[in-house]
């Protein structure tokens, strides 16, 4: 059963899924996650650390996170404007959700729409590592929030 937030993600991949679909070729759906990095607020340069670095990834990416009232709240970076278009996806769909949300969201979305069929290995790996170290952060909070 899908409940509260569960709910919101699944409406919010599904609301992905949709935006895709109106995309007739790569290119299109290229320039699109291109835009949406273009639309990324910019992380502060204080969070540019090799510590918030995520490793795994081609190009330069930066992840931080804030955590309150039992919910996970992210913010990310990247050199690469396609990138922050992949990494922007993943904060639309979990930030703001709960540790648990995050832990056992499937992320159906990506394979979906192709994303893993249409991106360079080093990009699927990439991509891989960034939901990787979200799910790793929500584990963290999940063990010292609660």
């Amino acid at each position: 059963m899908i409940t509260g937030n569960n709910g919101q993600m699944q409406a919010t991949e599904t609301a992905i899924i949709e935006d895709f679909s109106l995309l007739d070729t790569w290119e299109e759906k290229y320039e699109y996650i291109i835009d949406l990095g273009k639309k990324l607020p910019a992380l502060d340069e204080k969070y540019k650390l090799e510590e918030n670095k995520i490793k795994g990834c081609q190009s330069a990416v930066w992840l931080v996170t804030d955590y309150h009232n039992g919910r996970v709240f992210f913010k990310a970076d990247s050199d690469a404007v396609i990138v922050k278009g992949l990494v922007s996806m993943l904060i639309r769909v979990l930030s703001g959700h709960t540790p648990d949300e995050i832990i056992s969201a499937k992320l159906g979305f990506i394979e979906q729409i192709g994303m893993m069929t249409h991106l360079a290995q080093t990009r699927s790996n990439g991509l891989l590592a960034m939901i990787r170290q979200m799910k790793n952060y929500a584990l963290v909070y999940k063990t010292i929030g609660n």
